[in-house]
């Protein structure tokens, strides 16, 4: 994977790049709002003239936003370890010594998140995705939770995440 580009799955780039032309295509829209209130009169008493440049603004700082995280993000998965804790794998992980006390995750960012509503999603930037990022399946590593306490986890295993595997892990997750 290509250095300072996060991994993020071929679903949520579609939906992103979905979301972008949606976004582009409304611009005319509400330009055309905005000429419309504009010759509506004075602009200092104008709810609706605004209300519309507000809406500009929301919609082209979205634009910007998934434009960036479209190019500094990448679907290539080459170059990653298998059973090694990477952005985009889902972890299984048991907390403390305790094989009973078992979570699986995905490390991810809020697009991963909001695409898998069942699964867990866990930050890289997040005190235990920065733990267990690199971690090889087997390892025991520590961090600090934000209370103060001291956690200790282990990596079981880390696989990439797939759609076909949220699906699976969304169904043993509902017959438990």
């Amino acid at each position: 994977m290509a250095e300072n580009k996060q991994y993020i799955t071929p679903e949520t780039k579609a939906k992103l790049e979905e979301e972008l032309n949606a976004l582009i295509a409304h611009r005319p829209v509400v330009a055309a709002e905005i000429n419309e209130r504009r010759e509506e009169g004075d602009l200092k008493e104008n709810a609706g003239y605004d209300a519309a440049r507000e809406m500009q603004d929301q919609e082209e700082a979205r634009i910007k936003q998934i434009s960036e995280i479209l190019a500094n993000s990448t679907t290539e998965r080459a170059g990653i370890e298998e059973g090694v804790a990477h952005v985009g794998s889902v972890v299984h992980v048991y907390y403390n010594g305790d094989k009973n006390e078992k979570e699986t995750f995905l490390i991810g960012t809020r697009a991963a998140a909001s695409e898998n509503p069942d699964l867990e999603t866990y930050s890289e930037q997040s005190p235990l995705g920065v733990c267990i990022l690199g971690a090889r399946e087997g390892e025991t590593r520590e961090y600090q939770a934000p209370n103060g306490t001291t956690i200790s986890v282990t990596l079981v295993s880390a696989e990439p995440y797939n759609s076909e595997k949220a699906s699976r892990l969304r169904a043993e997750k509902n017959n438990a």
